[in-house]
C-alpha cells in the first residue's frame, strides 16, 4: 500500500531546487501527485509543497534522507504524513456561530481535523460540545487568574498533541508568552477586514466610519495584537440604512467561512510562512 505524504519546504532561491526535489523523491521511490512552487522575488526565497505517494521508506527513513539531502540548499523543511486529521483544541466565548460551523464541517468530513479538546471562559457551548462528544472545558478569566489559566490552557493544548489552536470568536488577548509558545500553530479569526479596525469593536469602528464594506480576517496569531500573518480575508457590502447590528449578523457568515477556509488549508498544509506574510498553495 502506498503511503502519502506533503513536503513543504522553504530556502534561498536557486537553480535547480525543482529538478533536485523531485529527483530525490524519484530515487526514494516517491511519486508526485500535486506540486506547488513560488519565488519571491522582494525576499529572494523559495517555497515548494509537494504531496507524493512512497512504498519504499517509513515516515522516519524519508525524514533521515531529507536532512542530507535539504543541508545544501539551507532549507527549512516539514514532512507530513496525510492518514491522520490534525489534532486541535478549539478556543470560545460566547459567539458561537465560528464554533459550530467547524464542528459541522469535521462531522461531515470536510475538514480534516480531530478536534480534542473545546476550552472557553464561559459555559455556553459545554451541551454543544457534548453532542460532538468533545471535552469541553471551562475555564473563567479575570486578571488575577489570567497566568493561571493559560498554564492550564497550554497544559491542554500540549497534553492533547495539538498541531493546531483555533480561536473561535475567544474575546480573550493571549498573552505574549503563550503567543510565543503557539508560535505558527494559532490561527485567529478577527471580525474585520485587517489592518483596519483593530482591537475591540470593530463593527462598532466600521459603523461609525460609513464604511461600504465589511469583513473578516483570519491571521496567526503573534504577541502585536492583530498583527500577525494573514491566511484569508473577506468582505460583504453593506450601506448607510444598516445598524450595528445589521453589520454584526452579517458578519457572522463571513467570519466563519473565512476561518474555515484558512483552517482548511492550514490542515492541508498549504499555507507557509514567509516573514510577516504567507504563502499558500491552495
Amino acid at each position: 500500500m502506498n503511503h502519502a505524504y506533503i513536503l513543504t519546504l522553504s530556502c534561498p532561491d536557486r537553480r535547480g531546487i525543482v529538478h533536485a526535489v523531485s529527483g530525490f523523491l524519484f530515487e526514494n521511490g516517491g511519486n508526485i501527485e500535486e506540486a506547488a512552487q513560488y519565488n519571491d522575488p522582494d525576499t529572494g526565497l523559495f517555497f515548494m509543497r509537494v504531496q507524493f505517494a512512497c512504498d519504499q521508506l517509513t515516515h522516519q527513513e524519508l525524514s533521515s534522507q531529507l536532512k542530507g539531502f535539504a543541508e545544501p540548499f539551507k532549507m527549512n523543511w516539514k514532512l507530513h504524513a496525510t492518514t491522520q486529521p490534525m489534532r486541535t483544541v478549539i478556543l470560545v466565548s460566547k459567539e458561537g456561530h465560528c464554533l459550530n460551523d467547524l464542528l459541522f464541517r469535521c462531522k461531515s468530513g470536510l475538514l480534516p481535523l480531530d478536534v480534542r479538546a473545546i476550552v472557553s471562559n464561559h459555559r455556553e457551548f459545554y451541551q454543544l460540545a457534548a453532542s460532538y462528544d468533545i471535552p469541553f472545558h471551562h475555564l473563567p478569566v479575570t486578571a488575577a487568574t489570567k497566568a493561571q489559566v493559560e498554564a492550564r490552557q497550554l497544559e491542554i493544548i500540549e497534553s492533547e498533541g495539538a498541531e493546531l489552536v483555533v480561536l473561535a470568536r475567544y474575546m480573550q488577548i493571549l498573552s505574549n508568552d503563550l503567543c510565543k509558545k503557539l508560535a505558527g500553530r494559532a490561527i485567529n479569526i478577527h471580525h474585520s477586514f485587517l489592518p483596519s479596525f483593530k482591537g475591540a469593536k470593530p463593527y462598532y469602528q466600521a459603523h461609525d466610519r460609513g464604511v461600504k464594506l465589511i469583513g473578516a480576517t483570519a491571521h496567526y496569531v503573534t504577541a502585536d495584537l492583530d498583527e500577525g500573518p494573514i491566511i484569508e480575508q473577506d468582505v460583504a457590502r453593506v450601506d448607510h440604512s444598516k445598524t450595528v447590528e445589521d453589520l454584526t449578523a452579517m458578519g457572522r457568515d463571513t467570519e466563519s467561512q473565512v476561518l474555515a477556509r484558512a483552517v482548511k488549508w492550514h490542515s492541508e498544509h498549504r499555507v507557509l510562512l514567509n516573514g510577516h506574510k504567507t504563502v499558500i498553495f491552495k
